[in-house]
């Protein structure tokens, strides 16, 4: 084998085995995104709670949650970067829209891994 070939082959071997190429985790809704939303978003996106008579927008099952508000979908499956949801949790709107209303913004780990989910394609797993 020539030298040139012997860097490549290592070149490679090198690249295959560097994590940015390893598989991304799969993110579960039931037990990494419904958590996060249950704890902190769906006592005011609940029938009856003030988000929820504000928009529609029911959090209390994955159902509801893909369903959007009565303006729209706020999930984007494929797409977090679009998705109304990722908008409102990243503070990219108005700071009047920003969610959690009025609550300290979720950490960087629990968005993160909505929008994976979203990334991922928002399944119902």
């Amino acid at each position: 084998m020539t030298k040139l070939r012997m860097i490549a082959a290592a070149a490679l071997a090198l690249a295959v085995a560097t994590p940015a190429f390893a598989k991304e985790e799969p993110i579960s809704f039931a037990e990494d995104v419904q958590p996060i939303i249950q704890q902190r978003c769906a006592m005011c996106h609940q029938p009856g709670g003030d988000g929820f008579v504000k928009t529609g927008f029911d959090l209390t099952s994955y159902e509801g949650l893909m369903k959007g508000t009565k303006h729209g979908a706020m999930i984007i499956p494929g797409d977090p970067v679009t998705s109304n949801l990722m908008v409102l949790i990243d503070g990219r709107a108005d700071k009047s829209l920003q969610m959690p209303h009025g609550k300290k913004k979720l950490s960087s780990c629990d968005r993160d891994t909505i929008r994976k989910w979203i990334k991922q394609g928002a399944k119902k797993n």
